[in-house]
């Protein structure tokens, strides 16, 4: 977390557990943060986020609304080239669970986990990235031969939550499968690899493979760059690892200054991801993020049909559309069925404007804008 140096400001820091905050206030007359300093401030609150085993900073400082976490360690910077299959199926990496929480309401359809993974340093990764994850037990269609491995996107930056290099986070929706005849949950068809995450204890231990994949590398060679966002549910990890690095952490050799526009298409409120951490950016960085939500079950959309992330594009497809011509990067990530009615969208968007999506979309991919990655 950041280091600060401490004498007589009143500092709320409050602490939370599962239910309640608990408020512990010190004094101080400077407070700094990394290369930020806040002198004779009135009142600073901390949301410390209670992970069973360790506290992790979920937020920025409010009131210091600049102010950025320092991490380490900054050599993570130093690579070129972004780490490739370090480890692989048949030598996967045994890492520990440190937690695994619960992060939707009570009236969310489905359950969604944020587990954070202690790989000690040995498994870095590049924002974008994914792990593989073999779950334990033997294959049914190959006896005696490991699982297959699932691939899930990395829900935190390069630093992990705990900042330090050597966690990471995945956002895992618990896969449960139901009898459409009897409406029954089937254990003996529910997701191995996601029940199995969603299960898991602290200290328990975990295969891993990779880190693996490219295309959804946050291009950084211009701070000022136009990064827009689409995500359906789960999809939404590879961004909450963007925005950390643009918004949250403080990385000398990358100062962001450009626009991040978050699409973020769920059911209800409850369904809701990491909104507490995109809500605070809003507040603390109106002139450089932007967000929007698609609540399927909550919201209409135009034509009184129910609200898809698709709808909130075309609601803005002007401005996407002017802001992709001036070069802005577009990514795409949650179940592949997202695809075709966002394609189906943009196409008509081209077309009423007098386009043709194909030659665009085919640009977009020539430039090198279009990121795609779907499960």
């Amino acid at each position: 977390m950041a280091h600060s140096a401490i004498s007589q400001v009143s500092v709320a820091v409050p602490l939370q557990t599962d239910s309640s905050f608990r408020r512990f206030t010190f004094k101080a007359t400077s407070l700094t943060f990394s290369d930020k300093s806040c002198i004779s401030m009135p009142s600073i609150d901390l949301k410390v986020a209670r992970f069973r085993s360790q506290n992790i900073v979920s937020m920025s400082v409010q009131q210091a609304s600049k102010a950025k976490v320092s991490v380490s360690p900054l050599s993570l910077e130093d690579a070129k080239e972004p780490p490739l299959n370090i480890y692989k199926p048949k030598e996967p990496y045994t890492a520990t669970i440190v937690s695994v929480e619960r992060i939707v309401g009570p009236k969310a359809p489905g359950e969604t986990c944020h587990i954070v993974i202690n790989h000690d340093g040995n498994l870095p990764y590049w924002e974008g990235q994914s792990y593989g994850v073999v779950p334990p037990g033997e294959n049914p269609k190959k006896p005696g031969s490991p699982h297959n491995v699932r691939l899930y996107s990395i829900a935190s930056t390069r630093y992990g939550d705990s900042f330090d290099g050597k966690t990471a986070s995945l956002c895992v929706r618990r896969a449960v499968y139901y009898d459409p005849e009897t409406g029954k949950e089937d254990p003996s068809k529910n997701g191995v690899c996601s029940n199995f995450l969603c299960n898991a204890k602290p200290g328990e231990k975990v295969n891993i493979t990779g880190p693996s994949g490219k295309i959804m590398l946050l291009p950084e060679d211009n701070p000022n760059a136009t990064h827009i966002m689409i995500g359906t549910g789960t999809g939404v990890a590879p961004f909450r690892g963007y925005l950390r690095r643009m918004f949250m952490e403080s990385v000398p050799s990358f100062k962001f200054n450009g626009l991040a526009w978050l699409f973020l298409g769920v059911a209800n409120t409850d369904s809701l991801l990491y909104d507490d951490e995109f809500t605070k950016y809003l507040s603390d960085y109106p002139g450089n993020f932007r967000y929007d939500r698609a609540l399927s079950r909550e919201q209409k959309n135009n034509k009184g049909g129910k609200m898809y992330v698709q709808d909130k594009i075309e609601e803005y497809s002007d401005e996407i559309f002017k802001l992709l011509d001036e070069g802005a990067h577009i990514y795409f990530c949650g179940l592949k069925g997202m695809m075709p009615g966002i394609q189906d969208t943009l196409k008509r968007v081209a077309e009423e404007r007098g386009e043709s999506w194909e030659q665009k979309l085919s640009q977009l991919k020539k430039n090198k804008q279009w990121h795609v990655e779907v499960y």
